[in-house]
């Protein structure tokens, strides 16, 4: 199975923007499709963004729509959110997934196979 490690949260103000990065490792990245998952304080897991393998495909939590973007590099064995315009609502601990089916439409977080640890993202108001 694929290992996770992700980077770039931080602290930023309200409407500014952090790209996250998450690098891939282990497995064949290609044969996985990638999500972007986060949690706030005393709430559940929640559903950002997904991607297919080769990037044809993604999906969007309605808040974020226009906002956020994933993207992935195959390349590279790596995938990114590009977050603008960043809301203190989005303050949350950001997690990469990985899903061991190239075109997987799955939102649910106990679908996904493969977890980082983690990123904090805190908006300030």
């Amino acid at each position: 199975q694929v290992q996770l490690v992700e980077s770039g949260g931080g602290l930023v103000q309200a409407g500014g923007s952090l790209r996250l990065s998450c690098a891939a490792s282990g497995d064949t990245f290609s044969m996985y499709t990638m999500g972007w998952f986060r949690q706030a304080p005393g709430k559940e897991r929640e559903f950002v963004a997904t991607i297919t393998w080769s990037g044809a495909s993604t999906n969007y939590k309605d808040s974020v729509k226009g906002r956020f973007t994933i993207s992935r590099d195959n390349a590279k064995n790596t995938v990114y959110l590009q977050m603008n315009s960043l809301k203190p609502e989005d303050t949350a601990v950001y997690y990469c997934a990985a899903k061991r089916m190239r075109s997987s439409k799955s939102i649910a977080d106990l679908s996904y196979d493969c977890w980082g640890q983690g990123t904090q993202v805190l908006v300030s108001s």
